[in-house]
């Protein structure tokens, strides 16, 4: 097996699996460290001090080059959770939530462009965060006008990269970042990040002016819950759905479908209430990493249990019907 081939997927595989960041970067590291080496440099006796590699990865290019599939990588394959197949999963075109290591992501936008090429992905949105998150190292204005030149030299082949943010929701509704550089993007996810316990009413007013505004697509994970997973578990806030759906069905704005197995967010009563009150859903995977772009399998598998109507899906869209509905407010 080649060595950087198998370098690559032991990365991917614990990205999908959400295991330690450090893990996954430690074989993309060593990935890195040896792109571009002819075999027999590979066998060289100093490849072992070449920076980026470490015991593990070194074990696992040796393995390779003796014709094996590394030990790493054949229990990574066995351990991988099986997602069951759904219609709608292949009717999925893109996804419009990611992010890289502009913010909180593991690694660079070429890396999430490769992957979500990779997966058959006709677009994705690259939505770092806005600056108010200074722990997920937050996008400054000036720093998101760079990444969006950036991004748009990945488009071609039948792929664009869209320009976007996870804009945070403010304790009063209002969006974290300037109002011109919103409107410049062609996705805008709102999220809450913070006061997640906030009481039942100012959470409503602050979700529903949030899907009211004209610069949102797409709400994103609606209730902020964690069900499981190396963060622990997180109550959803607590708000009145009718009212916020609502307000979704009424401007437009997508309902995520969060596709990360911590969050499973809409839970599933809300989710049959935001499909009763006639709202477009987005499944996005939410992720951080290459790997976790594949995490859409569980949104699309939840959407499909609770009989979300597919033509209600906007990553279903194909991107000129995508771009009609993303331009309706702005």
């Amino acid at each position: 097996m080649d060595p950087l081939d198998a370098l690559t997927e032991i990365a991917y595989l614990l990205e999908r699996e959400r295991s330690s960041r450090y893990k996954s970067k430690a074989f993309r590291a060593a990935a890195a460290a040896i792109e571009g080496l002819t075999v027999e440099q590979l066998r060289e006796p100093g490849l072992r001090r070449r920076p980026g590699i470490g015991d593990s990865t070194f074990a696992v290019i040796q393995q390779a080059l003796a014709g094996e599939v590394p030990e790493r990588l054949v229990k990574l394959r066995a351990e991988a959770a099986p997602v069951g197949g759904t219609t709608i999963r292949p009717l999925l075109r893109g996804d419009l939530h990611s992010h890289s290591e502009w913010s909180d992501g593991l690694t660079p936008i070429d890396a999430m462009v490769d992957a979500a090429r990779g997966l058959g992905h006709e677009y994705l949105a690259l939505t770092d965060h806005s600056p108010r998150l200074t722990v997920a190292n937050g996008l400054s204005p000036e720093r998101l006008r760079a990444q969006m030149q950036v991004v748009r030299g990945h488009r071609g082949d039948g792929f664009t990269l869209l320009t976007g943010i996870e804009v945070d929701i403010l304790d009063d509704g209002s969006l974290d970042q300037e109002d011109d550089l919103l409107h410049a993007l062609d996705v805008v996810v709102a999220s809450a990040h913070s006061k997640l316990r906030m009481e039942r009413r100012p959470m409503t007013a602050r979700l529903v002016a949030a899907a009211r505004n004209p610069r949102v697509d797409v709400l994103g994970h609606v209730t902020g819950r964690l069900v499981e997973g190396a963060r622990g578990t997180r109550p959803p806030s607590e708000f009145d759905a009718e009212a916020v759906f609502a307000a979704c069905a009424e401007s437009g704005v997508a309902v995520e479908i969060n596709s990360r197995p911590e969050r499973q967010d809409p839970p599933d009563e809300l989710l049959a209430q935001a499909i009763a009150a006639g709202c477009l859903f987005s499944i996005d995977s939410d992720a951080h990493a290459p790997g976790q772009l594949s995490l859409l399998d569980h949104g699309a598998a939840r959407a499909e249990a609770l009989g979300v109507p597919v033509d209600r899906i906007v990553t279903t869209w194909p991107l000129p019907q995508l771009r009609e509905w993303l331009e309706r407010s702005r």
